[in-house]
């Protein structure tokens, strides 16, 4: 029968593009934990060894993510995943996320440190199954850029260092937000964002994260603190997470937890956007329409799309390009990668580019086969 799937589909088929130019890129639009799925998850924590190195800015990322254990298990946010599929520790026992926290000393900001010490952690055969690097800032960026040295002291070491270490993805950062040198800390930050954009790099854009509250509503001059203010020198005007916080319910709609410099809801943000990247690194090499997380487009993984088309998607996701919907677009997609293997470095992930779908006449025409095949197989 699986032939007889593979002859229809093969009807229309057509070629994918190659790869993915476009790297990926995390920011405001990737914290809706509720959108990424336990396979998903689940994939990160088994393929994913990190070692992220911060200083007190960059460790909102962790108590958001301490604190997102507890309010997963109590159902925040109507989340209904296992008990502790948030964990994480230092070796990834008991299931957990293998992250090593502070795992070098100091932040991105101190050149040349952060290089040494980068490489000083990736040639000790203790961590030889590290494939994931993470750096924060504190609050240099802005003068890196004001003294011309971003590109020497950061974009140039990061890019060097990639070459070095193929194996290991790094993943650049934005420095956080900082109204006191408004301009050259948006300069600074839209570089590195050019810089990622135009090279295909992994970028976690920190200062667009807290540039927007969990709504979208995006405050031009805010500070790290989460305050914003009306124009370059303006009056402040409020703080938007308090402002948010106070109309939402506690462990519900976010929860309380550290977050150095900041608001509590910042470091929600910042943790969701964390698991946002961990999946999507973790993604990278999947072919476009594999649901179960198993390296290939088969039979199963049309079998997920026939149980979801039309309706609400399920826990391994069938709406491979993040519309909302499993249509006739997302059969598209199935249908090119369709018993791919490996396939292509296409992932579900939004940041990555997708196949265009073939004429839709063509769908319409072999879904009702495809469908009365699944039916008769069954």
């Amino acid at each position: 029968m699986t032939g007889r799937i593979l002859s229809v589909l093969a009807i229309v088929s057509f070629c994918a593009p190659a790869g993915d130019a476009a790297g990926i890129i995390i920011d405001h639009n990737d914290t809706d934990i509720t959108s990424l799925s336990e396979a998903a998850i689940n994939n990160a924590k088994a393929k994913l060894h990190i070692a992220y190195g911060h200083t007190s800015h960059g460790s909102q990322l962790i108590d958001g993510m301490n604190g997102l254990i507890g309010f997963a298990n109590a159902g925040g946010l109507g989340l209904s995943l296992p008990d502790d599929i948030f964990a994480w520790n230092n070796g990834g026992s008991g299931g957990a996320l293998d992250l090593h926290d502070r795992a070098m000393g100091g932040d991105v900001g101190y050149y040349p440190q952060w290089v040494n010490n980068t490489t000083n952690y990736l040639n000790n055969p203790s961590y030889s199954d590290v494939n994931v690097i993470v750096w924060s800032w504190c609050g240099q960026v802005s003068g890196k850029y004001a003294s011309g040295t971003l590109n020497s002291e950061y974009l140039t070491p990061m890019t060097t260092l990639e070459t070095a270490y193929p194996d290991v993805t790094f993943i650049y950062m934005t420095g956080h937000v900082d109204h006191w040198d408004d301009t050259n800390n948006k300069a600074a930050n839209q570089a590195i964002r050019d810089y990622c954009a135009a090279n295909g790099k992994v970028l976690y854009d920190f200062a667009d994260i807290e540039s927007y509250d969990p709504d979208g509503v995006y405050y031009e001059f805010p500070h790290d603190n989460c305050d914003y203010y009306a124009s370059l020198g303006g009056p402040k005007l409020g703080n938007w997470a308090t402002e948010w916080r106070s109309s939402h319910t506690e462990d519900v709609d976010w929860y309380d937890c550290g977050s150095a410099h900041s608001d509590a809801l910042n470091a929600n943000q910042k943790a969701y956007a964390a698991w946002a990247l961990w999946t999507a690194i973790a993604d990278t090499g999947r072919p476009m329409g594999d649901t179960n997380y198993d390296g290939q487009v088969d039979d199963s993984d049309y079998m997920n799309f026939v149980a979801q088309f039309g309706g609400p998607t399920g826990p391994e996701s069938a709406d491979f390009n993040d519309d909302g919907s499993v249509d006739l677009e997302d059969f598209a997609i199935m249908r090119s990668n369709f018993d791919s293997g490996a396939g292509a470095p296409l992932s579900e992930n939004s940041n990555h580019p997708i196949p265009e779908p073939v004429t839709l006449t063509l769908i319409t025409t072999c879904l009702p086969l495809l469908l009365k095949l699944r039916r008769r197989r069954s």
